[in-house]
C-alpha cells in the first residue's frame, strides 16, 4: 500500500540530524522494493527505467500525463517531447549523467516543481525515469518529497525504497544530504520563530 501524505514523517522533531553517507547507504541495503520496469512510489508518481519510458502502451495504460526524463540528451535516453507527440504528455528533460561528480542538485527545485505541477493538474500522473530508474531519477523523486512533502531524507529514502529498489550514487546522496541539512535548518528556524511568536 502506498504511503499517504499523513504518514510523511516520523523524524520531524527538532532533534533530527542528517545521517552520514555510510548510514544512508546502509538504509538502501534493506531492499524491500521491487526491480520492475516501473513502480508507483508515491501516489501518482511512478519511477522507472528506459524500457518503460519507450513503451507508449504502458504509459497510456497508466494514464501518465507528465514525464520527467533524468537521462535526457543525445547520448542517453533520447526520447524527448517529439517521441510523445502522439500522446497528451507534458515532457521535461534533465541532461544528467550517473556520475558521482555530476552536480544534479542544480535541477532539484525545477524537477520538484515540475512533479508538483503534474500532481496538481487534473488527473495528473508523472513518470520519472532514467536508464535504470535507481539513481538519477530516484534522486529527483527524493528531492521532490523533501522539498514539497516536507520529508526528511531518511523518510524519503524509506518511502521510495519500500516500493522500488533504488541506489543513488554517492555524489547524489551527498547532494541530497546537503539539501536535507538546509531544509532541516529552515524547519528549525520556522519552528523557533513560531514559538517566539506565541
Amino acid at each position: 500500500m502506498l504511503h499517504t501524505r499523513d504518514s510523511s514523517s516520523l523524524t520531524h522533531g527538532s532533534s533530527y540530524e542528517t545521517p552520514s553517507i555510510s548510514d544512508l547507504q546502509q538504509l538502501l541495503w534493506l531492499r524491500a522494493g521491487s526491480d520492475n520496469h516501473m513502480d508507483e512510489v508515491w501516489p501518482n508518481i511512478y519511477l522507472g527505467d528506459a524500457w518503460a519510458a519507450r513503451s507508449k502502451t504502458i504509459l497510456q495504460g497508466l494514464n501518465i500525463t507528465h514525464i520527467l526524463n533524468a537521462a535526457d540528451g543525445p547520448y542517453s535516453i533520447n526520447t524527448g517531447a517529439k517521441y510523445y507527440a502522439d500522446l497528451e504528455i507534458e515532457y521535461y528533460g534533465v541532461e544528467a549523467f550517473d556520475d558521482p561528480s555530476f552536480d544534479l542538485s542544480i535541477f532539484f527545485y525545477d524537477a520538484a516543481n515540475f512533479i508538483c505541477r503534474a500532481l496538481n493538474s487534473s488527473g495528473g500522473k508523472v513518470f520519472v525515469h532514467c536508464a535504470m530508474g535507481v539513481s538519477r531519477s530516484a534522486t529527483l523523486v527524493l528531492a521532490f518529497l523533501m522539498i514539497h512533502e516536507n520529508m526528511t531524507l531518511v523518510d524519503a529514502l524509506k518511502t521510495v525504497s519500500a516500493h522500488r529498489n533504488i541506489c543513488p550514487n554517492s555524489g547524489f546522496l551527498s547532494q541530497l544530504r546537503d539539501l536535507d541539512i538546509k531544509l532541516n535548518e529552515e524547519r528549525n528556524r520556522t519552528r523557533a520563530f513560531a514559538t517566539r511568536g506565541l
